[in-house]
């Protein structure tokens, strides 16, 4: 059926708000390669096409060249700005044209090569991410022929984005240098490692500095999508999108919300690691610094110093981070009362527990538990 032959009801928002919403239809270019993260690439499409039916449904209901319009968009030789003419279109470029294997055993459709992708300039340049095995466990994919794309076309795009783990091919061709950035929270300490000269903030959904966008894990990029729309096409036109997708406009809190915080390498020194293994089977003990440093029998001064250049956080830092992270798999998993999570993770207060879930996720456990609930 064609899609002229559905009627379909649109979700209507006030285009009086926003002088914006009718212009030229932008071009995005999202890569693809091997091994590409499949959310990553149809996230944002997803939200480009949805913004894109949008703004043509609004031109129909006020011109009349919607018949004429044909299903890529094109209009019939017509000077008046139809449907076709607004929006996104979004094309796929990999180091061939034709089948891409990404995750999920699912084939993408490169539509033009790298070398075939390089005029005329585009709007907007994406670059998903990827994870491939190695050594010491998943590594985010680095793949030298986008990374060579990127470097050579970067300044014809008016803005250049990163989804997921693939912020570090922007920051392999060098665009993060000197910027924040944000990515995956399990790739972000690597990212940092790796990149000096980046200013890795590993908890933010999104982050804009300048023309350089990067954002989070896997569904972030529909996130990122949606913030480029409001900026192009303002507030009012992504509200509708959010609602039509069934999303967010603003998702509340960072990926912390997400992250284990908590699996990071751990210590060299083998007393360490055996007390970060004992506070995470004791939290409901003293767990002050006093009482660590006398099981580590260490003087309470060294015992901080030590334990913060081993483990990269503060002994307080570690032991409320495990507190949390106790009290999120009981929220996740059990229909025990806050009281009795607090007691039992070692907060003494259900208002401590409230503090330290509004500091490190953003959200109240009440709110945690709700968006998280493993069974109903």
């Amino acid at each position: 059926m064609a899609d002229s032959d559905r009627t379909v009801s649109l979700p209507p928002w006030d285009q009086s708000s926003d002088a914006r919403w009718v212009t030229s239809r932008r071009a995005v270019v999202i890569a693809v390669f091997d091994g590409v993260e499949l959310l990553d690439v149809t996230g944002p499409a997803s939200v480009f096409a949805t913004a894109t039916r949008l703004l043509a449904a609004s031109l129909e209901t006020d011109v009349d060249t919607a018949a004429t319009a044909g299903d890529d968009g094109d209009e019939g030789g017509s000077g008046t700005e139809g449907p076709g003419s607004v929006g996104y279109r979004v094309t796929l470029v990999g180091p061939r044209a034709g089948p891409i294997r990404a995750t999920a055993s699912v084939q993408l459709v490169a539509d033009a090569s790298f070398a075939e992708a390089t005029d005329p300039p585009c709007d907007t340049v994406i670059i998903p991410g990827g994870l491939e095995p190695s050594a010491d466990g998943p590594a985010p994919i680095v793949d030298r022929q986008v990374v060579d794309w990127l470097a050579r076309t970067h300044r014809d795009a008016r803005r250049v984005a990163s989804v997921c783990a693939g912020a570090h091919m922007l920051a392999t061709a060098g665009l993060l240098d000197g910027r924040s950035a944000t990515t995956h929270w399990f790739t972000a300490p690597r990212l940092a490692a790796e990149f000096p000269r980046v200013a890795v903030d590993p908890d933010p959904i999104f982050i804009r500095s300048g023309r350089i966008w990067t954002c989070a894990g896997v569904t972030s990029g529909m996130d990122l999508a949606l913030a480029m729309v409001a900026d192009d096409h303002g507030s009012a036109l992504a509200l509708a999108v959010a609602r039509w997708m069934v999303m967010y406009l603003r998702r509340p809190g960072g990926q912390s919300q997400f992250s284990v915080p908590l699996s990071g390498p751990g210590p060299a020194r083998d007393e360490l690691e055996r007390l970060r293994v004992w506070i995470v089977d004791n939290l409901d003990a003293d767990l002050s610094v006093a009482a660590l440093a006398r099981r580590a029998r260490m003087s309470e001064r060294h015992f901080a110093r030590v334990f913060a250049a081993q483990c990269g956080v503060t002994p307080a830092a570690y032991v409320d981070a495990a507190r949390v992270e106790a009290a999120r798999r009981l929220l996740e998993e059990t229909d025990q009362t806050l009281d009795a999570v607090a007691t039992r993770c070692g907060f003494g207060s259900v208002e401590t527990l409230h503090r330290s879930f509004r500091r490190r996720l953003t959200m109240t456990p009440a709110q945690y538990r709700q968006r998280f609930r493993l069974s109903a």
